[in-house]
């Protein structure tokens, strides 16, 4: 779609799109108006634009989930939003990983909820006074027991602590008394080795299990362990979720979304007409323009909410593809206007580096320009140049 969507039906065919097809601009206009749907489900202290602030950062740290439908990317937005978790954040509640239905043929968007989710979770219900996981290790004092007098110690080794041999989970009920889970490291590989992230990844040490397998391993043994305690309906949901991501199975998250659309512009049509214009130029300028004549909160005087221009910043330098370095210069229309050309700036520079324009030596992440750079005739170049002004 060349145009931003506006109009209802351009709305509902942008959420049936591939994410990249339909374009970042397009990605950010749908999930505009789906504002209201996440502000109805939402937590008291967590915002809507806070929630899709962190969705769109979500496919700039994982770009793969640009291959997912618009419709799915916010299902499961609003599905972290009804469980109060923010996902793909350092507060590890949850991940939005890009899941392959093969019965379908189409890459979908599942939550991988983490152990400090389920952790969350549980506390939340009222009826658990304290609950945690840990990983067992060889060297380790461990010890256990089933029955009418169970017990649990656990006594972690002070040196070298040796490999992971076993995970347990622990919760103090609020009525009195304990309940408790162990795992040996075999019962944990094995559902490892038959989740579909895991069994069919490439690089195995890329997937989730591979980059956080202590916390997989707390969280598994957690899942277990929270059937059999009394918890509140979300952390029941959130299992139930978990479940059909380490099966392996679609989650459904693009049947989510029900009931109208809402289109993020005015009624009158002189409004509609100077947003289209706005939309259309994307520049830090005309962002911040738009937004001191359609924010309340800016018209009053309050003081905008920008991203971090220097994290925008590095994302543009790390990016390794044109893909990747698109989502990241997205963002600076978000950025403070006073830092919009350094970014712009910065864009251009690597967008040259991975067009082989200019070098880029391993040392320095954008070297001195040299004196006269040698523009190479390549027809690719002249695309990505084209973007970049379709961009701007």
């Amino acid at each position: 779609m060349a145009a931003n969507p506006t109009s209802l039906a351009e709305l509902k065919q942008t959420s049936k799109m591939v994410a990249r097809e339909a374009g970042i601009g397009n990605v950010k206009k749908f999930f505009e108006s789906q504002k209201g749907t996440l502000a109805a489900v939402l937590p008291k202290h967590v915002g809507a634009d806070r929630m899709l602030k962190i969705a769109l950062g979500a496919l700039r740290t994982t770009p793969k989930l640009m291959n997912c439908s618009v419709e799915s990317l916010m299902g499961a937005v609003v599905h972290c939003s009804q469980l109060g978790l923010e996902p793909n954040t350092p507060l590890g509640h949850a991940y939005l990983i890009p899941f392959e239905n093969r019965k379908k043929g189409v890459t979908e968007v599942q939550i991988v909820l983490g152990y400090k989710g389920l952790i969350d979770l549980a506390r939340r219900s009222g009826q658990i006074v304290s609950i945690a996981a840990h990983e067992v290790c060889a060297n380790d004092e461990f010890e256990y027991s089933y029955g009418l007098d169970e017990t649990l110690v656990h006594k972690p080794a002070m040196g070298a602590r040796g490999p992971v041999v076993a995970f347990y989970a622990v919760a103090k009920l609020q009525g009195g008394g304990h309940a408790f889970e162990v795992m040996s490291a075999e019962q944990i590989n094995e559902i490892r080795d038959n989740s579909q992230n895991y069994k069919f990844a490439r690089d195995k040490k890329m997937t989730v299990w591979g980059q956080h397998y202590a916390e997989m391993g707390r969280k598994t043994v957690l899942r277990r362990l929270v059937k059999y305690l009394p918890v509140s309906i979300e952390l029941a949901q959130a299992a139930a979720l978990d479940e059909l991501s380490g099966a392996g199975r679609s989650q459904a998250l693009d049947n989510v979304l029900e009931g109208d659309y809402i289109t993020p512009v005015g009624d009158d049509d002189e409004d509609d007409a100077g947003d289209e214009q706005a939309t259309d130029q994307q520049t830090a300028h005309s962002s911040a323009a738009q937004a001191e004549t359609t924010n309340p909160a800016s018209a009053a005087g309050a003081a905008p909410e920008y991203l971090d221009a220097d994290k925008v910043l590095a994302s543009i330098k790390a990016a390794q593809d044109h893909d990747v370095l698109a989502v990241a210069a997205d963002s600076i229309q978000d950025c403070d206007p006073a830092r919009a050309a350094d970014l712009k700036a910065a864009y251009q520079r690597r967008l040259d580096e991975l067009d082989g324009v200019v070098s880029n030596d391993g040392g320095l992440p954008f070297p001195p320009e040299d004196p006269a750079p040698q523009r190479p005739p390549a027809r690719q170049a002249r695309s990505r140049r084209a973007d970049a002004a379709d961009m701007e």
